[in-house]
C-alpha cells in the first residue's frame, strides 16, 4: 500500500510535536529584549468541538478543568463554531502557561481529538498593540499574527517577528498558511 500512496501522492499528517510549546518561553525573552513585545499571561487552544459520546466526555473533562484554579480557565466559542480554552496567568509565567497549554493539548490528542486541534496562541503586547505567537498543529510550526482591527493585519511587524524568533521558534515557511486568527482571546 505504501508504494500505491507514494504513487497517487498520497501522505500520513505529521503528528503534532506538542513539546514545540516549550521552546516558547526562550523565544518570548528574546522578543521582549528585540522589540519590547512582553507576555500578557493570556494563552489560548483552539480546536473543533466533534459530536459524539466521546467528545461528551471530554466536554465532561475540559469544564472539570474550568472549574479548577480559581476561575484562570474560561472558555468561549468563536464565530467559526471553535472553542478557545482559554488560560490566564501573571505575565511573568510564561512557562507556567505554556505547561498549562501543553496539559490541554496533551489531553485531546491522548483521548483521541487531535485531529480536532486547531492551533495554540500566546497573547503578547508592547503597551500600545496586541502580538499573538500561534502553533499550528498540522505543521507544527509557528507564526506571528499582529492585529490591528477588526479585519486588519500588520504584515510588517509580522515578518520583522519572524527574523527575531526564527532561531528560537520553528517558523511556518509558507507565509499562506498564516491565517489571521481575529478576535483570539488576548489580543
Amino acid at each position: 500500500m505504501r508504494f500505491l500512496d507514494a504513487l497517487l501522492g498520497r501522505t500520513k499528517p505529521v503528528p503534532p510535536n506538542l513539546d514545540q510549546l516549550f521552546a516558547l518561553p526562550a523565544a518570548a525573552l528574546n522578543l521582549q529584549a528585540a522589540t519590547g513585545y512582553a507576555p500578557t499571561g493570556v494563552g489560548a487552544v483552539c480546536f473543533k468541538a466533534a459530536e459524539g459520546g466521546g467528545f461528551s466526555a471530554l466536554q465532561g473533562e475540559v469544564d472539570q478543568l474550568l472549574a479548577l484554579d480559581n476561575g484562570k480557565y474560561s472558555s468561549q466559542v468563536d464565530s467559526y463554531g471553535f472553542t478557545w480554552l482559554v488560560r490566564q496567568t501573571t505575565a511573568e509565567d510564561t512557562a507556567g502557561l505554556v505547561t498549562d497549554l501543553h496539559s490541554v493539548n496533551s489531553a485531546l490528542v491522548d483521548d483521541g481529538f487531535g485531529s480536532a486541534l486547531l492551533c495554540t496562541l500566546v497573547a503578547f503586547s508592547n503597551g500600545t498593540k496586541s502580538l499573538g505567537l500561534v502553533y499550528l498543529y498540522k505543521q507544527g510550526t509557528w507564526y506571528p499574527f499582529a492585529p490591528t482591527g477588526p479585519d486588519r493585519r500588520d504584515n510588517t511587524v509580522e515578518l520583522q517577528i519572524r527574523s527575531v524568533v526564527t532561531d528560537d521558534l520553528r517558523i511556518e515557511p509558507d507565509l499562506a498558511r498564516w491565517f489571521p486568527v481575529y478576535g483570539a482571546p488576548g489580543l
